[in-house]
């Protein structure tokens, strides 16, 4: 796989590339709004002084490369500040971003992001179930990283699968603290020597819950500090676009060898339970307009209370009439009812939810 060069002021999007050069360069040299979502991975600007040993005298391979030193604090705002603003202006009006950092640089970087505009939807907490310890004994090990998740503007309609997390947590709700392993093993790349090819690899099942929670299939993923390019492994993998950025010469060798080898998913798996809002609305008469219920049928509820269809779609019970929710809500006493839930009609002596008929109708409309 070749590693692309971009063009000053280029109108088409090099889809599924590796783009070499300073990142807030080519981020200003691509379209403006032409991003689904960014997922930042940028120097912590650790501040490491001098060189750390383990209890038994040898040496830990920390992150000590140029591209992670900066002057001052105040430099590393201006660099923040401006990459932020290119990227901003790259992504779509509901487009979105996710940059993850460390205590040293996150709460710089949170700052950053509001002042440039963008609107802050979770912090993410990246418990690591196997950290390194911290060897000198002097501080709490240091076991987590945070992401920031942040859509373009307030009031955006950003994607956010919630359904599709929930069913990755066995079917509960997702929580912003996400307990996952560091990158080793056989996932860890390396270099000719057998060293660590990049010393701050992200782990692909932290991204696969990114991309899969914040994108659809088809959506274009950025990343302006591709390094190694698990963003881009893991959006290929899942049917998604990726763009990376990285300067680092052998960063770009390792990820252009790693991304040839990836196979994207098949498109039957690829899709993803939706969330209720998401799927098409089907009004409760356009089951009676069908056939699926008759005008005069009756439905009841889970107490045994009956009403009967209306050749308009609505119920009238022995003192109520209205909609399913609205009939449903009144035989409840309560402020609200969801109809598709409450009512059931009878089919061969057996009450079915009239929920079903809505789903058939549903399956149709992805047909």
């Amino acid at each position: 796989m070749a590693v692309a060069t971009l063009a000053q002021g280029a109108s088409v999007l090099p889809l599924d590339e590796i783009l070499g050069g300073d990142c807030i360069k080519v981020m200003n040299a691509l379209p403006e709004g032409s991003i689904d979502l960014i997922f930042a991975d940028p120097p912590y600007n650790l501040q490491l002084r001098g060189e750390l040993h383990r209890p038994d005298n040898s040496r830990v391979d920390a992150v000590d490369d140029a591209w992670d030193q900066f002057d001052s604090f105040k430099a590393y705002d201006t660099f923040t500040r401006a990459w932020l603003k290119a990227a901003r202006r790259l992504l779509k009006p509901n487009g979105a971003i996710w940059v993850i950092g460390s205590y040293h640089n996150i709460f710089r970087v949170g700052t950053a992001l509001q002042d440039a505009g963008f609107w802050i939807l979770n912090d993410v907490v990246w418990r690591k179930s196997n950290p390194m310890p911290n060897f000198r004994g002097k501080r709490l090990t240091n076991a987590h990283e945070t992401m920031i998740w942040a859509s373009k503007s307030e009031g955006a309609k950003y994607t956010f699968n919630y359904e599709a997390l929930k069913e990755l947590n066995e079917g509960i709700q997702m929580r912003s603290d996400w307990v996952l392993p560091i990158c080793s093993g056989h996932e860890r790349l390396k270099d000719d020597n057998g060293d660590k090819a990049h010393p701050t690899q992200k782990p692909e099942s932290l991204l696969h819950r990114v991309l899969v929670g914040s994108t659809n299939p088809g959506d274009v993923v950025l990343d302006p500090f591709f390094g190694t390019g698990t963003t881009g492994a893991v959006a290929k993998l899942l049917g998604r676009h990726y763009i990376g950025i990285e300067r680092e010469e052998s960063y770009r060798k390792v990820a252009a060898k790693r991304l040839g080898q990836v196979r994207p998913l098949e498109a039957g798996v690829l899709e993803t339970t939706l969330s209720k809002r998401a799927q098409p609305r089907v009004a409760f008469g356009q089951l009676v307009e069908r056939g699926m219920l008759r005008p005069g049928e009756v439905l009841v509820n889970p107490r045994g209370q009956a009403a009967k269809v209306r050749v308009d779609g609505s119920l009238v019970s022995a003192e109520h009439r209205g909609s399913i929710h609205q009939v449903g809500a009144a035989l409840e006493n309560a402020p609200s009812c969801n109809g598709w839930t409450y009512w059931q009609f009878k089919r061969d002596g057996k009450l079915i939810p009239i929920d079903l008929l809505r789903q058939q109708i549903r399956s149709e409309m992805h047909d």
